[in-house]
This record gives C-alpha cells, structure tokens and sequence, in this order.
C-alpha cells in the first residue's frame, strides 16, 4: 500500500484562508494577504502564492476590489462558496487528447488570465494546467496569438445585449458601454487584448460593434460618424478599464492599497498643496480620483452630453 501523500503547499494555505473565511474571521471585504506577503509569510516561493490567489478566486472566496486590493467575496456573506475542488483549477490530468476541446481550452487560458494576467498564458503553462502534452493544443489554436484573439471572442460573448433593446439611442449605448465596463472588470487582462487600428476579426466583438452601429439607426448620420462614434465609444471604455487593472496590478504586486499609497504621499502632498501655489488643487479629495467606477460614469455621461449636441445641432449632410 503506498503513503498517503501531503497535499502540495499551495493547497494548504488555501485550506487555512477558506476556514478563517467559513468561520467569519475574515468577514466579506475584509483585505486579504498580497501575493508577496503570502509568499513571505508562509515561506512560500512567488508562484506558488499565486497559485493560492488563483485558487481562492476560482472558489469565489476572494475578488480583486480597486482601492482595497483582494478583498474577502461580498457572495461569501450570504451563500456558501463554491464547493472546493479536490483537484487543482482547472488541471484535468490525464484528459485523453480525443476529449480535449476548443471551450476546454478557452475557459482555462481565460482562468489563468483572470488570476494570473495574460502575460502567465503561454502554451506550455495551457498545456500543464489541462493536464496534456502542448502538441495537443495546436489542433484547437496554431500559436498564443490566436489563443488571445479568440479568449477574446470568448468574453465578448459573455453578455447579453438584447434586440431590440430599451428605447432611445442614448439608453442603447448606455448599456453597450455598461455590459463592456462588467467585462473589463471581470477581465482585467482584456482592455490590453484588443486593438483600434487593428481590430479583431472575431463574430463576438464584431456583434458589439453591429449591435451599437444598429443603436444609432434612424439618427441620418453618415457612416463614418457612426463608425467614429462605435470607436470612440469602445476607446473609452476601454481607456479607464486600463486604469482600474494597472491599478490592480499595482496592489497585487507590492501589496499596497491605494489608500495606503495616498497616506504615504501625505507629507509630500501637504508640502505641495501647502504652498498655496495650487489652491484648486488642494480642494481635491483623493476618493473622487480613486473611484475609477465613478469616473467611467462621468466620462460615459459626458461623452453621450456632447454625442447627444452633435446630434441635435448638425445637418444630415455634415461628416
């Protein structure tokens, strides 16, 4: 009879943070441990601290939260979390290669990027986590540039945008640009994906982007101006989802919260707006330039503003 073998590190720390969040020592939102204080505290190496994150947003315990880094799921304070798996996110060891398929494939490229960034997906890293030899992944994709196109395709087809759709041009992108905000937020490696001037050719994204073309019917405008505005649309989207994962990132890497980060800068800023040379400045309050969900609101409100004047002011024949 061979000897039971201990589980793997990683595996053990999560069974420690799962049971302090089960017995409400650790209560939702409470901040949890960055990757390198994990790393430092139980004498763990880098990856392997990663490796534990993963696992405990795959069990939906913890959740990435601008302005206070990995936070404690607000679903763990009214539902159990997922049940956890006996064997590692979302390694399938030993799938015979004839069930390895496209979704497969997909779901654990996205997965590794939603934990980890798209920088920790590569082939070989696909290949060990689907528990397959890496020859096998290229009868699904020929190399990790079309990995990334169609893991983009993929979370593009997440939300649904309803036909026709609520009333009023301003209501449809409203709620286009809502549905692809849900998206940067779930996918903070997304924004980094996609490309204006070369876009991807993918039915999922170019659905977004028929869908906010059909929003604009019946306005007679040029379609150049409904393609700029579709761009112009996305382009800001996509501008302050970039903020909020670079922000993310910044957090998970050196385990400093924005909050923090602000009260370190304090003396210098006191020192600065002291001076009496920026007195607008010094009115500011650092929560309205933090709140990144704030500042998509304002941006998207503004932009249709000014959209909502052009269409209102300009003839049928301007470009």
């Amino acid at each position: 009879m061979s000897a039971h073998r201990p589980d793997p590190p990683y595996r053990r720390i999560v069974a420690e943070f799962r049971a302090r969040i089960l017995a409400g020592d650790l209560r939702p939102g409470d901040r949890v441990p960055s990757i390198r204080q994990v790393a430092q505290r139980w004498g763990v190496a880098v990856a392997t601290a990663t490796k534990v994150m993963a696992a405990l947003r795959d069990e939906g315990l913890v959740e990435a939260k601008v302005g206070a880094g990995t936070v404690v799921s607000a679903r763990t304070g009214h539902q159990r979390p997922v049940a956890p798996a006996t064997t590692p996110r979302p390694r399938q060891a030993g799938i015979p290669k004839q069930a390895l398929n496209r979704d497969q494939v997909l779901r654990t490229a996205i997965a590794i990027a939603d934990s980890e960034g798209l920088d920790a997906v590569s082939m070989r890293r696909l290949a060990t986590e689907l528990g397959v030899g890496p020859m096998s992944l290229y009868r699904h994709v020929a190399n990790k540039e079309e990995l990334v196109t169609q893991m983009v395709d993929e979370v593009f087809g997440e939300p649904e945008l309803p036909v026709p759709g609520p009333e009023g041009w301003r209501a449809k992108l409203e709620l286009i640009s809502r549905r692809q905000w849900e998206l940067g937020r779930r996918h903070l490696w997304m924004p980094r994906a996609v490309s204006f001037t070369r876009p991807l050719l993918v039915p999922n994204m170019m659905a977004h982007t028929e869908w906010t073309l059909r929003a604009l019917d019946g306005l007679d405008l040029p379609m150049t101006v409904r393609i700029r505005e579709v761009l112009t649309l996305h382009a800001l989207v996509v501008t302050v989802a970039l903020t909020m994962a670079d922000e993310v990132e910044a957090e998970q890497e050196t385990g400093v919260t924005l909050t923090r980060w602000w009260l370190a800068q304090r003396e210098r800023a006191d020192e600065l707006l002291g001076s009496g040379r920026f007195p607008l400045l010094a009115a500011m309050s650092h929560e309205t330039v933090s709140d990144v969900d704030g500042l998509f609101e304002y941006s998207l409100a503004r932009h249709l503003d000014g959209f909502a004047a052009l269409v209102e002011g300009r003839s049928p024949t301007q470009t």
